[in-house]
């Protein structure tokens, strides 16, 4: 497998006014993206260069090498972008994707819906679970489903695949799909794959004790909604 470009900080400048921002990083860890020319090739960069010189950059390091790693992974595959490169080791490049996010379309061939379906069977038959699946993850170019944004994703190692956990990774997958779908066709789901999708009783018990917990979190410190 062959190893990530590692590309100089200079290969990309600041964001400036000729680079397209996509989205604006506001949150904590949240990279701004842009797009912009890598020699001569149109790239979607996702940038955490604001935290050089801090605390968090070795985290930002972190999630720039992990994404890299999952898109070297996936290298060919037509479902995923392919990876340009890490620059300065802080910001990453990745292919530009020109179409439309699943989101915005305002009717979607129901072709799209199986194609994505066969992906993600197809990420999970390799123990990779996207863990972020909504519609402005997902690309659409000429009819083709681009899955993106794998800063989330995880690899489950072949002999843990079967665990709980893991299961209920693939089965949030499934369901978030199964819902853009519905969302996006108007199309029910089929009773059998509501039961596969269907969340077990300890997943629910966890879900609502993070939310009890939470809600008391942002009470007692007064965080805004």
């Amino acid at each position: 497998m062959n190893a990530i470009t590692l590309l100089p900080d200079d290969a990309v400048g600041p964001l400036t006014s000729d680079k397209q921002l996509l989205k604006r990083g506001e949150r904590l860890l949240e990279p701004d993206v842009y797009r912009a020319a890598i020699d001569g090739r149109i790239a979607v960069i996702k940038d955490y260069r604001r935290y050089r010189g801090t605390f968090l950059a070795p985290v930002a390091r972190l999630l720039v090498r992990r994404e890299a790693r999952m898109l070297r992974q996936l290298a060919g595959w037509k479902h995923a972008p392919a990876l340009v490169g890490v620059i300065g080791g802080l910001a990453l490049g990745m292919e530009y994707i020109n179409g439309q996010t699943l989101s915005s379309l305002q009717v979607a061939d129901g072709r799209v819906f199986d194609q994505l379906h066969r992906a993600l069977e197809r990420l999970h038959e390799q123990g990779i679970t996207h863990n972020d699946l909504h519609g402005t993850n997902v690309m659409v170019a000429a009819g083709v489903p681009v899955l993106i944004d794998f800063t989330s994703a995880w690899r489950t190692p072949r002999w843990r695949r079967n665990n709980p956990i893991a299961r209920q990774l693939r089965r949030s997958d499934l369901k978030n799909l199964l819902k853009m779908r519905k969302r996006v066709t108007g199309v029910e789901v089929p009773p059998e794959l509501a039961a596969k999708v269907a969340e077990p009783h300890w997943v629910s018990v966890i879900r609502s004790g993070w939310k009890r917990n939470y809600q008391r979190f942002k009470a007692r410190h007064n965080v805004p909604a």
